[in-house]
């Protein structure tokens, strides 16, 4: 007979575990990372909107960045990224700009609204 995981006694959630990488790649991690880490994760980051943490922590809702278009280095984790910024639910940008502080802050999907920090890990 064959050995199997169940004649072998072996939990299949640990052995598929062990298969795996111990480090997941820092553009596939979910949650907060750099403007470039949150958009690499989607095939298409038109229209896509982020907000750096800090915004939240702050207090200051309504506030985010809608992404027009984006280029992507080094896996995902560098690159340029150019979009409107809207503040307190205004467009401020008349047009696309470069994004600056991709690397600086923490970035997440979705729009700004005053939550603590706790809660986005």
């Amino acid at each position: 007979m064959f050995p199997t995981f169940a004649r072998l006694n072996l939990d299949i959630a640990a052995a598929i575990q062990k298969a795996l990488p111990k480090d997941i790649p820092p553009a596939l991690k979910t949650g907060p990372g750099n403007l470039y880490q949150v958009l690499s994760r989607h095939a298409n980051v038109e229209n896509k909107i982020v907000h750096q943490i800090r915004w939240s922590e702050k207090g200051i809702g309504e506030c985010w960045w809608s992404i027009t278009r984006a280029r992507f280095k080094d896996d995902g984790n560098h690159g340029k990224a150019w979009g409107y910024k809207y503040w307190r639910g205004v467009r401020v940008s008349p047009r696309a700009e470069q994004i600056r502080g991709g690397l600086k802050y923490k970035w997440i999907e979705g729009k700004s609204v005053g939550k603590p920090l706790s809660e986005y890990k």
